[in-house]
């Protein structure tokens, strides 16, 4: 097996867990991100926009509600040098409106996935993995698109046992 890459975009502070606003100091994306990373010894890439969302749940979904419906690809920190070395990459967010949020689309639309295997995994509190495997392989038609994991949200640091049937 090759090299591979678990890039994810993860959000803390306000987030809506189990029916109710918590404050965060890891996102739940995150906390899964760092479970896989524990099963598989995959490197580690964090996806973060240069303007992050608002720190309150409201204000945030409110604009990445507009992001998505503006088609947007907000700029992001910074991108790993190359993903040529990687075979596989799990790549990881929060479920946005039955898809990614559009710093993902950002991500995914910078390299050529020709020949990769992309694994998804997404965060939710009830919606799964909506159309984001649909949008994944159509913004990276030459990659293999695998079945993703839907983990909820809430219990995302405690995803070890799903992870570990995906894999």
């Amino acid at each position: 097996m090759g090299k591979r890459l678990i890039a994810f975009y993860s959000r803390a502070d306000e987030n809506y867990v189990s029916g109710t606003l918590k404050y965060l100091t890891v996102g739940n994306t995150e906390a899964a991100a760092n479970i896989l990373r524990e099963l598989t010894g995959a490197d580690l890439f964090q996806i973060e926009q240069v303007q992050p969302y608002a720190k309150s749940y409201n204000e945030c979904i409110a604009q990445a509600q507009e992001d998505q419906k503006r088609d947007a690809r907000p700029e992001l920190k910074a991108y790993p040098e190359s993903i040529e070395e990687y075979d596989t990459i799990y790549l990881g967010f929060p479920n946005y409106w039955s898809t990614m949020p559009m710093a993902v689309f950002t991500f995914l639309e910078h390299f050529d996935f020709s020949g990769k295997i992309i694994k998804p995994f997404c965060t939710h509190e009830g919606s799964g993995m909506g159309r984001s495997e649909k949008d994944i392989k159509k913004l990276c038609p030459n990659a293999k698109v695998e079945k993703g994991l839907a983990i909820y949200g809430s219990a995302a640091s405690r995803a070890g046992k799903d992870f570990e049937k995906w894999i």
